[in-house]
């Protein structure tokens, strides 16, 4: 790990860039031709008119079988063809919810030294950053972040989280705690519709041992959107991801087929998504899907992304139910801990982690 002590040029501020009112982003930010946002040749006159699946979850509490039947088929559905969807009426508090958004839009308006205390460095991530990666030289995404673990205990340290806003800790506990009940169900159904026990890849992952974090992005205003990313393509490296996206403004982009589809948020819904190493469980069954973020230079935008994820010290391969002759093994064993370096060496490359996992057959 020594080689990731420290990153591998000073860190700037994207949010003090944009504050400075600057007209012209940085070269640093512009990416390359064919990776900037502008709509490709490929994009249908439609894409505005379609969207990831809506479901709602309390429908798996219904009495009526068919309801409880239809539901579980359109997760199903969504994970196969999308690999994200949105959830309506999922048990989170939706005021928890609003309270985190706004505790943590005060905290990226905070004086930056007051930030800057909890700066990070790419041997763990925890903290306050601004880039992905300690690639020298690599592009860099306009977007400042704060990192933070949850789970397993072992690794938690609240005195790592933000002492400002003063409500910051006791809500990000609370929060977490509802959304990794959130995230046990959804593997429950996930496993089910794989034709699993239901506990299948609950154990896969670790039983009650899993790795949670928090990641709440910051996305300033931006002079030049159509030259650069606030997020780049890929696919999240994890187990699932739940999303509460900026209540104001879009920002999420979601490859689907040849093009990119702008997720238009659903007030109080979460966006949940499916990451690399459940696509290898699933044996390439679900799919990761990539995603990125554009910005504007109207609104800043603030979103929190909460990842559940296989613990870090056991190899995840496919399960052994979804292996057959004719659908052999897609993906070779390999811990989360093994898989999470590559990204902390190179930063965001579409979905070039998890196709590296295939095996040579």
């Amino acid at each position: 790990m020594n080689c990731f002590q420290t990153w591998p040029e000073p860190i700037v501020r994207v949010q003090t860039l944009s504050d400075s009112g600057i007209t012209a982003i940085p070269e640093r930010y512009i990416k390359l031709l064919q990776d900037r946002p502008t709509l490709s040749p490929n994009t249908p006159h439609n894409a505005d008119l379609i969207s990831i699946p809506t479901i709602d979850l309390s429908d798996l509490q219904s009495d009526d079988i068919s309801v409880r039947c239809n539901v579980l088929g359109q997760i199903s559905s969504a994970c196969r063809e999308w690999g994200f969807f949105q959830v309506v009426n999922h048990g989170v508090n939706h005021a928890l919810m609003k309270s985190m958004r706004e505790v943590w839009r005060e905290f990226f308006e905070l004086p930056i030294e007051e930030k800057q205390a909890y700066a990070n460095s790419p041997a763990t991530y925890e903290g306050y950053g601004s880039r992905l990666g300690v690639e020298k030289g690599a592009k860099l995404d306009w977007s400042d972040y704060f990192f933070l673990n949850y789970l397993p205990m072992s690794v938690r340290d609240e005195n790592k989280w933000p002492r400002l806003p003063s409500s910051c800790r006791e809500l990000v506990a609370e929060y977490g705690d509802e959304l990794v009940r959130l995230c046990e169900k959804l593997m429950k159904v996930f496993s089910l519709n794989l034709g699993l026990e239901e506990d299948y890849l609950q154990k896969a992952f670790g039983g009650e041992d899993i790795d949670a974090c928090l990641r709440v992005n910051f996305y300033p205003k931006c002079p030049q959107p159509d030259l650069t990313l606030g997020l780049s393509p890929h696919s999240d490296p994890g187990g699932m991801t739940l999303l509460l996206p900026d209540d104001q403004v879009s920002g999420l982009q979601v490859r689907h087929g040849d093009h990119w589809v702008t997720v238009k948020p659903i007030p109080n819904a979460f966006i949940v998504n499916i990451g690399d190493q459940i696509q290898v469980l699933s044996n390439a069954t679900y799919k990761s899907v990539e995603h990125r973020v554009i910005v504007n230079s109207v609104k800043e935008r603030v979103s929190l992304a909460f990842f559940y994820n296989p613990n870090g010290n056991i190899p995840i391969q496919p399960a052994q139910k979804l292996v057959t002759e004719d659908h052999p093994a897609l993906y070779q064993a390999m811990t989360y801990n093994d898989y999470r370096m590559f990204i902390r060496k190179r930063g965001l490359h579409g979905k070039s982690q998890v196709e590296s996992l295939k095996s040579p057959h």
